[in-house]
């Protein structure tokens, strides 16, 4: 592409003016032409505080403009889905917020969408982009291809949340105005009493479970092997195999100032570990630490490079650039559905092993 990609936006919550909105402005090669909100006091004061040029009440009559190249998506866990399939089937690049979808049938929708309009598909695992994290994911690759500290044999990934917010000053507007109401939409087989906590659970860890996919080069080889969780459905511990290495996922909270996360990775002769920032902390990539068993036992801490960049807008940049290129994207929506599977299947094996509930 030649000129700037001009690029629509659907939502103005939270993280659309927070995050998303400012970081698309700030990308020299993107052109923010548009947005949609169904709230109308309130896109009209985000339109005229970012002049943004033009505010539609609906991503449909966004969809519609024969102008916009590619769109990005903020809203509704339930409803994201269903509208980036709308824009993809318009023929409009899609960059989403995570969950890509809620459930498989949802997901295998949207990717038959991108697929028939041969457009981009990009859901929003930051975590993919965060420059501390490419580190390990390459030092993990040397580490499997040379040998050098022996076989892959265990990974773990520990998250309890904390602040994620950090007193983030990016100005935002809001009203009064109420948000359409909207079926929370679910698994079929999901008894309603569940569509709730299947969500909250969803929400929080389809981040983990993508990036553990991400640092072991697992694709869609990955299955469920045991869930342990409490009766809130969201915390506890859940075992995969993922390419053959057993993989322990812990959840639960823990009021904490800063971001109580980290992600290690094992081998028999050492370890790769990294510490996720708080979610919404600027210029603060992941830090690696490796460590290196045998007669000298040493322990390093690479810095990442470039060192003080913010995941959310390499995101972003990545989206674009992919865009104007007409390349693939490193976090597609085909390689996502295999996330949504994966999440299906915890909650049916909680639900059927661990309260047994008949599922239809």
């Amino acid at each position: 592409m030649a000129e700037r990609v001009k690029l629509g936006y659907v939502g103005c919550g939270f993280m659309a003016q927070k995050v998303h909105l400012p970081n698309f402005i700030s990308i020299p090669e993107c052109e923010l032409v548009a947005i949609a909100e169904v709230r109308p006091r309130l896109g009209g004061m985000v339109r005229d505080r970012l002049r943004i040029p033009t505010l539609y009440a609906s991503h449909e009559e966004l969809a519609a403009d024969p102008d916009i190249d590619a769109v990005a998506v903020s809203a509704g866990f339930s409803l994201q889905g269903d509208i980036a399939r709308d824009l993809l089937a318009a023929g409009k690049h899609v960059f989403m917020e995570k969950p890509m979808a809620v459930s498989v049938a949802q997901a295998e929708a949207m990717v038959d969408a991108a697929d028939a309009s041969g457009k981009i598909l990009m859901v929003g695992y930051m975590k993919r982009y965060d420059a501390g994290n490419v580190l390990m994911r390459d030092q993990l690759r040397q580490f499997r291809e040379t040998g050098e500290l022996g076989d892959q044999t265990y990974a773990r990934n520990h998250g309890f949340c904390g602040d994620w917010i950090c007193n983030l000053d990016t100005p935002m507007d809001s009203t009064d105005e109420k948000m359409p109401g909207a079926p929370a939409m679910a698994p079929e087989w999901l008894p309603d009493e569940w569509v709730g906590p299947y969500l909250g659970y969803l929400q929080q860890y389809t981040h983990n479970v993508n990036l553990l996919r991400y640092f072991l080069d697992a694709g869609d080889d990955a299955r469920v092997r045991v869930v342990d969780l409490d009766d809130d459905g969201y915390s506890g511990v859940t075992i995969f195999d993922m390419a053959g290495t057993r993989v322990v996922l812990e959840t639960g909270g823990v009021s904490h100032y800063r971001w109580d996360e980290h992600t290690q990775v094992y081998f028999r002769h050492g370890w790769v570990h990294t510490w996720a920032p708080p979610l919404l902390l600027k210029n603060t990539p992941a830090e690696v630490e490796i460590y290196r068993g045998g007669e000298e036992q040493v322990i390093s801490r690479p810095v990442a490079k470039p060192r003080w960049t913010w995941a959310y807008r390499r995101e972003a940049e990545h989206f674009i650039e992919r865009v104007a290129a007409g390349k693939p994207v490193d976090s597609s929506g085909a390689d996502t559905l295999t996330d949504v599977r994966l999440f299906e299947d915890i909650y049916r094996i909680f639900l059927e092993g661990n309260l047994g509930t008949k599922l239809a």
